[in-house]
């Protein structure tokens, strides 16, 4: 293989990972976002509702 085809090959890949990396970035600043959203639309931090699963998979609504 010549040398350009090899540091055209590692370019490439170094690219790729750049891509990947702005996308992650992306994706936590999105969700990081939501997270501070929610927790405006809740200022007291409770959940919205309380839900917890029985043994028997079964929903029960907490009393609490």
């Amino acid at each position: 293989m010549s040398p350009t085809y090899l540091k055209r090959q590692k370019e490439m890949k170094r690219m790729e990972k750049q891509r990947i990396k702005a996308e992650k970035r992306a994706q936590r600043k999105v969700a990081k976002h939501a997270i501070a959203e929610a927790a405006l639309q809740q200022p007291d931090g409770a959940p919205e509702s309380q839900v917890s699963q029985t043994p028997q998979g079964e929903n029960q609504s907490e009393v609490g």
